[in-house]
């Protein structure tokens, strides 16, 4: 039943952009990546506030509802190709409504009905490979780290450091476009360290403009697990449904969307909103 809801969403929301304007490269609130860096000495700042419900942490055994404040990403256009990245947050707070059993669970030190955490850092470089041309898209790989900052003590951490590796392509055909990216991550068995599961990432994204500065935008955007039987967890398919939009002025735009969650173990549904700026910063030589 929920899946034919997601399905019944996900047409609407195609129909609805095809009936608006282009967009150019891809920020907040989408999390596909767009292949075309920011530029050479620029710098990007963005951040944003995401409240989730029922968010599940199979490895501890917590759920309940999630606030994330402040989201906070940073990157730097170290050439006219290429970016480094840094993503994170400052304060994870978890409202805990059930405690389930799981393999992780006796390692929490969370007593009362709440849990708090900073967020797993992801510190990434973009690289593009070919520029955007009459019929042909431009391409990047993207090639990124997630750190175990977080904890397993706090319920909302799994301890274990992740790799990941996307290709990633898009193209504006008239009046879309259209941004999709393909990739792998090797996540580490946080019940076991001598132990990896291999997922397959995915996403695809959609964004037109429906003025001179605002934009309606979709995705979905998730993760396979390879695994043969059951997953490691904390290393199970994932995957969300984003629908918002996004308003420009000048370096600044402002963005919203809801999310909703495409597997039992995602939050059922949730908002994100937020800001981004871009400005030049630097001369690259």
């Amino acid at each position: 039943m929920r899946t034919h809801r997601l399905a019944i969403v996900a047409a609407a929301t195609v129909a609805a952009l095809a009936l608006s304007h282009p967009a150019g490269a891809q920020q907040r609130p989408l999390v596909t990546e767009d292949p075309e860096p920011i530029g050479a000495g620029r710098i990007l700042l963005e951040g944003g506030l995401d409240l989730a419900h029922n968010q599940e942490y199979p490895a501890s055994g917590l759920e309940g509802n999630l606030v994330r404040f402040p989201t906070l990403g940073l990157s730097f256009g170290i050439s006219s190709i290429a970016e480094l990245q840094f993503d994170g947050g400052l304060f994870n707070h978890l409202s805990i409504s059930h405690r389930n059993p799981a393999p992780l669970a006796y390692l929490l030190t969370v007593t009362g009905d709440g849990t708090h955490d900073i967020e797993d850092l992801v510190v990434a470089t973009k690289v593009r490979l070919k520029a955007e041309a009459a019929g042909s898209p431009s391409m990047a790989l993207r090639f990124a780290t997630r750190l175990p900052n977080a904890t397993n003590e706090s319920g909302l951490g799994l301890d274990t450091t992740d790799f990941f590796v996307a290709f990633l392509a898009a193209k504006t055909v008239q009046s879309v476009r259209l941004v999709g990216n393909i990739g792998l991550g090797i996540l580490g068995d946080p019940t076991d360290g001598q132990r990896q599961n291999e997922v397959f990432t995915y996403g695809l994204s959609l964004a037109r403009a429906t003025t001179d500065h605002a934009e309606i935008v979709g995705e979905i955007n998730g993760r396979v697990s390879t695994r043969a039987g059951e997953p490691s967890p904390g290393t199970e398919s994932r995957g969300t449904l984003n629908i918002g939009g996004r308003y420009t002025r000048g370096s600044y735009r402002l963005d919203g969307a809801f999310f909703f969650g495409l597997t039992p173990v995602d939050p059922t549904a949730g908002i994100t909103v937020g800001f981004t700026y871009v400005f030049t910063a630097f001369e690259v030589p």
